[in-house]
Order: structure tokens, then C-alpha cells, then sequence
């Protein structure tokens, strides 16, 4: 872990390689990842099947394999533990209550003249969520992914995981019937990407992709972008810490953790202007490593990934973060909503020091799936609106023509436009 102060002679090279953190090498899996993509459009299921075999280790015997079987998802939900039965149930009633509150309206506005102006909001027909499920799976992000997809009324949810050795992961099937997805398929990887956005004999079409994965699922995404619409192209996971002295140092050690726990590429970087903090969650960090049965991944990511970092006031640590514009960002002070109106650029924003990252994940309400690598510069959360779109509504009335025709008119006969101007001249008295 990097510990710094803004008066460091290299601190702004340090800081500088902190802000590249998100980079990710595209461009070296862009033509592996073509050509699956290629394959996946020409072939269809025959290269899904190759590709199946070639990266999860088992070849299905056909087309019917590679969708999982809805009264799998219900024998999975039924053998559930009752307490984590009753645990999914609570995080799904509290995703779903958030997410209802951002859905869109339709909205109509008549002017004097009878003209209707408005906007007319629609849900696109199908969606496309892709689930993580190599090294471990993740109903949580299942969750995260249906749950706005079904509030904006979409008609068709498709989901692909990839299930090494055709082991489907029975927490994420049972998640599956929870929320009513009955087609999923056991395709991972870039070519899960490729079938939703071009579709196979099997996998349908979509209209958008949603969804976390590493850098191929990143760069498919990225390359089948136009075809399809997407919700973000996300990188490894990170958490941004801004606090004071009031902090708990043992708290802040392992919420730097919690990030640092997920890949060996994931950032941690606690800013604050007490020195006296920063050198005890140093210390912390490593008390609680030692207790971590992912103490190797996790430690890496400290050393390599980590930052600590000791600015002279709160304002100059409020800067530096906005900079940085974390995928996560706790504020642990005692009066946190008094930085919320300086706080610029963050995918999810956690204030008080009794709300750590970890209950945003699962529980909270707000999504999960969040802009990483400084995107939250311009991207937001996955949202309800991911899932919709927005037609403009026009309708003028014979006097409004009359009103405003000439002005339209103009405006075209100055383009040489002559059809256009003729087709509004041909309408006026």
C-alpha cells in the first residue's frame, strides 16, 4: 500500500498512476475477442458449443443443454437454507421498492395554440444480463440486474452465466426463481455477449446488455456497442474512503478490504487529513489480513493497488477524491451530508460511519452495479432507465402551422433544403 502526503515530492506522479487505475488493456483482447464474436455471428450455436467446450470444460450434447431448466431454478429456491431464503427475499423486496422510485413518466404539455409537445417513455422488448459465475457466482448482481429490467416492464429477460464443468451454481439458480427469470442459458465469457447481441438459434436477440465480467466480457461489450445498447463498460472493483479523525481505524481497515477481497486488480485508497488514522488502518490492514481466507488476493491488491493518502485539510481530501471519482465512496465522519454538496463524482456514495460498502452490495436498496476506472466522471449506476427509452411526441394544430411555419421555413430554404421548407409551406394559409 502506497502511503503518501501531498507535500511528497512524488505525489503527483503517485497520484497521477492512481487516476489510471481503470485502464484496461482492450486493445491486446480486441482481436481475440473479434473473432469470437465473428464465430458467435456465423456459426451460431455450433461455435457456442465450441466455445463452451473450449473454456468451461464440458461439450454439450445439443441445443437444449445450453438452457438451464426452470424446475432446476425451483428445486434449488425450495432446498434453500431458510435463513438465506429469507435474506434474498429481503434484499429483493428492497431493491425493488428503490428502483420503482426511478421509473420514468410519460409527459404531455398543450400549448395555447393546440400544439402537444411531450415525451412517451417505453421499455425495450428484451434485455440481456450477464452474470459473473467463473470463480464464484454472484446472485447478488442476478438481483441487481432483473430486478430494474422487470420494473421497467421489460417483456423478455435472457440471462448468461458461464457454468465450468456444466455445474450450475444452485445459489444463483435459486436466486433465478426468486425473481421469475425462466431463460438462462449456461454460456459465458465473450460469446455470451456476442449470442444476446446478435442472437442464435437458441439465445434470442436483445435490445440492451447489462451486466459485470473481466476483460473480455468489457471489450465484447464494447465492440458489439450500436448493435446493441449497454449499460457501462466496468473494470475491476474499487473504494474510495474519505474520513477524520472521528473514524474507527479498525472499520475503515477492513471496508478497504472488502474491496481489495474481490480481485487482485481492485483499488482501495482511504484520503484523509489526519495522519494519526492513516498510520493505524495501515496497521489495521494488516492485522486483518492475516484473518482473511483470501488474504493472498486481497494483499496483492494492498500492495499494488492500495493508497493512503494525508492532505492538510478535509476540503483538499474532498478535491483529491473527486479526481479519483470512485465506484464506491464512504465518508466516515460524524457530520457527513455537511461534504455530500462538495462531492462531485462517485458511482454510489455511503455517509456515516455506520454504513460500510458491503451493505450497499446486497441489502441496501440502491444497484451494485456501478462505473469504475474515474467513469463515474460521466456514467451512472445501473438504473431503471437502462431498460427504457424515450420517443419526442409532436402534434401541431392548424393554427399552430400558421404560427410558427414561416420561421421553420426560413430555417430550411437558408440549408437549400427546398423539400423540407415546401413540405411545411404547403400546410400554411
Amino acid at each position: 500500500m502506497v502511503f503518501t502526503s501531498t507535500t511528497a515530492a512524488d505525489f503527483d506522479a503517485i497520484f497521477t498512476e492512481l487516476l489510471e487505475r481503470g485502464k484496461m488493456d482492450i486493445e491486446h483482447v480486441s482481436a481475440i475477442v473479434g473473432d469470437i464474436i465473428k464465430e458467435i455471428k456465423d456459426e451460431k450455436n455450433a461455435a457456442l458449443k465450441r466455445h463452451i467446450a473450449k473454456f468451461d470444460q464440458w461439450e454439450p450434447v445439443d441445443d437444449d443443454e445450453l438452457k438451464i431448466d426452470p424446475e432446476a431454478m425451483k428445486q434449488a429456491y425450495a432446498e434453500l437454507d431458510v435463513a438465506l431464503k429469507d435474506s434474498l427475499h429481503l434484499a429483493y423486496d428492497r431493491i425493488r421498492a428503490y428502483h420503482e422510485k426511478q421509473l420514468p413518466k410519460s409527459w404531455f404539455d398543450t400549448e395555447a395554440n393546440g400544439t402537444i409537445l411531450g415525451q412517451k417513455v417505453t421499455p425495450v422488448d428484451r434485455a440481456g444480463l450477464y452474470i459473473p459465475g467463473g470463480k464464484a457466482a454472484y446472485p447478488s448482481s442476478l438481483l441487481m440486474n432483473v430486478i430494474p429490467a422487470q420494473v421497467a416492464g421489460v417483456a423478455q429477460i435472457v440471462v448468461c452465466t458461464p457454468t465450468p464443468e456444466n455445474g450450475p451454481n444452485a445459489l444463483l439458480l435459486a436466486a433465478c426463481h426468486l425473481c421469475g427469470v425462466t431463460e438462462v442459458f449456461k454460456v459465458g465469457g465473450a460469446s455470451a455477449i456476442a449470442a444476446m447481441a446478435y442472437g442464435t438459434q437458441t439465445i434470442p436477440k436483445v435490445d440492451v446488455i447489462t451486466g459485470p465480467g473481466n476483460i473480455f466480457v468489457a471489450t465484447a461489450k464494447k465492440l458489439v456497442f450500436g448493435d446493441v445498447n449497454i449499460d457501462m463498460i466496468a473494470g475491476p472493483s474499487e473504494i474510495g474512503v474519505l474520513a477524520d479523525e472521528s473514524a474507527n481505524p479498525n472499520h475503515i481497515a477492513i471496508d478497504l478490504l472488502s474491496q481489495a477481497e474481490h480481485d487482485e486488480m481492485a483499488s482501495s485508497i482511504l484520503i484523509t487529513p489526519s495522519e494519526a488514522l492513516a498510520k493505524q488502518v495501515n496497521l489495521e490492514i494488516e492485522n486483518w489480513l492475516q484473518k482473511l481466507p483470501r488474504e493472498q488476493i486481497a494483499r496483492k491488491s494492498i500492495v499494488e493497488r492500495g493508497a493512503i493518502i494525508v492532505t492538510e485539510t478535509m476540503d483538499e481530501a474532498v478535491a483529491l477524491m473527486n479526481e479519483v471519482a470512485p465506484e464506491h465512496l464512504e465518508v466516515a465522519t460524524d457530520n457527513p451530508f455537511e461534504l455530500l454538496s462538495s462531492i462531485k463524482h462517485a458511482g454510489a456514495i455511503f455517509l456515516g460511519h455506520n454504513t460500510p460498502e458491503a451493505i450497499g452490495d446486497y441489502v441496501a436498496g440502491p444497484n451494485h452495479t456501478l462505473p469504475t476506472g474515474g467513469t463515474a466522471r460521466f456514467y451512472s449506476p445501473l438504473n431503471v432507465e437502462n431498460f427504457m427509452k424515450k420517443s419526442s411526441v409532436i402534434a401541431f394544430s392548424k393554427q399552430a402551422i400558421n404560427e410558427v411555419g414561416e420561421a421553420c421555413a426560413q430555417i430550411a430554404h437558408t440549408e437549400s433544403l427546398t423539400a423540407h421548407e415546401q413540405s411545411v409551406r404547403v400546410r400554411m394559409d
